[in-house]
């Protein structure tokens, strides 16, 4: 649900300013995903003013210049003009005229909403200070509350769909901060305002048409269609397009209402979401572990998938010295190279990430469920002198390690299999520890 990404890492980085204070002490001192997970960039698409998403944007980015937004007097007749001639695509797709012309009246351009989208930052936070805000004490005596005020209906959610309450809680804590910040902007507004100014805008207007359907089915009212700048919305954040294809009625009361006081709706569209994908109730979505001195970093792979009581023969062993119980087949993550924390990750750790395609914001959802129901926080270290690579730096990594004989496929500043095989080989080549990890520190190497 990359959708989704664009609440995402906003709750984590609009709430990551007041629990910021809130937290103080618990924030590691400041370094979207530039958060790195296995050297892999968190998507730049958009970040909303709420959620937690590496697409949220905790505290502390230093946003880059900012370009102008077009002066809303200049932009809004021609808004207009938009509007009469997306009005006929949107009738000839079925939108009935009298809900598209209440949904639209005393729509006018937001240069704010631009603004926003074009003055995005990369994230640069490092793994453990994302988790740091992610799973900050209060976001988990938060979702001990959460989780108690509402243990009725997250029971009944969790018996019908089969997914864990506390997995749910998560990501209720991640994109709304608890329902406490679910975005106050018109959809509509929003939407419209960004299928206009066309820099996405055949996905915003796909959006928008979708919206429109939701308001022709009575799922609420343009008043109450409210959200992110981006247009997510709800107490998970869902966008139109992700809600017309899971959001549920789990009240009975003929509406699938993500928007109001009341979560059931929401909570449990999450969970027929999760459902969907394969969520497996009972399955953790990972376990901390030990890697022996002589680990094989060529088994480091998502793909290279083994039950745990394999994987402790081979001397990978939960933080008792025991081996992990056979929950399912498992492999190995390093969300911040050989020198960090090691994870065991199951199937409900790739069904998280169907919810926001990201290993760090699936780590961050694990982790806050984990701690709210009592776990421990991650034991293992993190690396103190590394931080995570910006785009031009990946796209430089990439060039470095091609003209060094170590192709990458393509010099795009995406971190993916292809470039972390070729950097993987060229750590071998310097006797390095071959973890594939795009770091601060093997770009400096390299250079």
């Amino acid at each position: 649900m990359s959708l989704k990404s664009f609440a995402a890492l906003s709750l984590l980085l609009m709430s990551a300013g007041t629990q910021a204070a809130a937290d103080a002490g618990s924030l590691r001192p400041k370094a979207r995903p530039a958060v790195q997970v296995h050297g892999v960039h968190l998507r730049e698409l958009l970040v909303t003013p709420v959620s937690l998403r590496p697409q949220a944007r905790p505290a502390g980015w230093a946003a880059r210049p900012t370009a102008a937004a077009p002066a809303a007097t200049a932009e809004d007749a021609r808004l207009q003009g938009w509007i009469a001639g997306y009005r006929r695509r949107a009738l000839a797709a079925g939108i009935p005229a009298q809900v598209f012309d209440r949904a639209f009246r005393g729509v006018t351009y937001d240069p704010q909403i631009i603004a926003r989208d074009r003055s995005q930052t990369e994230f640069t936070k490092t793994v453990e200070q994302y988790l740091a805000i992610a799973a900050s004490d209060k976001r988990i005596a938060d979702g001990r509350a959460a989780l108690a005020a509402e243990g009725r209906t997250l029971a009944r959610i969790e018996a019908r769909y089969g997914v864990d309450r506390d997995i749910v809680t998560a990501i209720w804590g991640l994109e709304s901060a608890y329902g406490t910040r679910r975005g106050d902007l018109s959809v509509i507004r929003s939407l419209a305002t960004l299928a206009f100014d066309g820099r996405r805008g055949q996905f915003f207007e796909q959006q928008l048409t979708e919206a429109l359907r939701i308001l022709a089915r009575g799922d609420t009212t343009p008043e109450k269609m409210t959200g992110s700048w981006a247009g997510a919305m709800g107490h998970t954040q869902f966008i139109p397009t992700s809600y017309q294809a899971y959001a549920v009625d789990f009240t009975g009361d003929g509406r699938r209402d993500i928007w109001s006081a009341d979560p059931s709706d929401a909570l449990a569209s999450t969970a027929a979401y999760l459902e969907r994908f394969g969520w497996i109730k009972g399955m953790p979505w990972g376990v901390e572990v030990t890697l022996p001195r002589d680990f094989d970093y060529g088994q480091l792979s998502s793909k290279v998938k083994r039950m745990p009581s394999d994987w402790a023969r081979a001397g990978v062993l939960g933080m008792d010295g025991r081996p992990v119980p056979d929950h399912g087949s498992a492999y190995v993550l390093l969300p911040a190279g050989a020198r960090g924390a090691a994870f065991l990750v199951f199937k409900n750790f790739d069904v998280i990430k169907r919810y926001n395609n990201s290993d760090l914001y699936a780590l961050g959802v694990g982790h806050l469920s984990d701690r709210i129901t009592g776990g421990d926080a991650v034991q293992g270290g993190w690396p103190e002198d590394d931080r995570a690579l910006v785009r031009a730096e990946r796209h430089e990594l990439q060039r470095r390690l091609t003209a060094k004989g170590f192709d990458t496929g393509g010099i795009d500043g995406n971190i993916g299999p292809d470039t972390r095989a070729a950097l993987m080989r060229y750590q071998r080549s310097i006797g390095a520890v071959p973890d594939g990890n795009a770091s601060w520190q093997i770009l400096k190497r390299l250079r």
